[in-house]
């Protein structure tokens, strides 16, 4: 049930018994069943958020981003769509959504984010893994796997060993 003072756009398409807290601004996106959202996130036309995930506050989920089911997103996460942001095409114009195009992210199934990550366009972090406060991921990250510092790299691949 949406919390006082959220915009919710009549496209946004939410699960049953999705919490959302004060101060949301939703519009295009889907919403999973069970799925917590925090104060003061942000989530964009075409972006997914699964089932059972936990969204903390101040975060932003742009278009493009898929999140699947069981995800925890610490505070202040930021995903990114757009490898060569600028603000106006080659003649001066102000972009539009005709000169750019969005680079899909996928955060897998029971992946946890922690707060402050920044998250690049074009990445998978697989099912299980870890992405340390403050990272900034740049390339995928295995299932499995925590990822730490600016870059990321991997600090443990504990859930991708064989059991051999």
């Amino acid at each position: 049930m949406p919390g006082q003072f959220c915009v919710i756009a009549p496209d946004v398409k939410l699960g049953r018994d999705v919490k959302i807290h004060q101060f949301v601004n939703l519009y295009g996106c889907e919403i999973g069943d069970g799925t917590s959202i925090g104060s003061f996130v942000e989530i964009q036309k075409r972006a997914r958020v699964g089932r059972n995930c936990k969204i903390s506050s101040h975060s932003f989920i742009c278009e493009g981003v898929t999140v699947e089911d069981e995800v925890f997103i610490g505070h202040g996460v930021v995903f990114i769509n757009d490898k060569y942001p600028r603000a106006t095409t080659e003649t001066g114009d102000l972009q539009t959504d005709a000169d750019w195009k969005v680079i899909p992210t996928v955060v897998q199934t029971r992946a946890s984010i922690g707060s402050n990550a920044t998250i690049l366009s074009g990445v998978t972090i697989g099912p299980g893994a870890t992405v340390g406060a403050g990272a900034v991921v740049t390339r995928d990250v295995p299932a499995g796997a925590t990822v730490a510092g600016n870059p990321a790299q991997l600090i443990s691949d504990f859930g991708i060993r064989n059991s051999d």
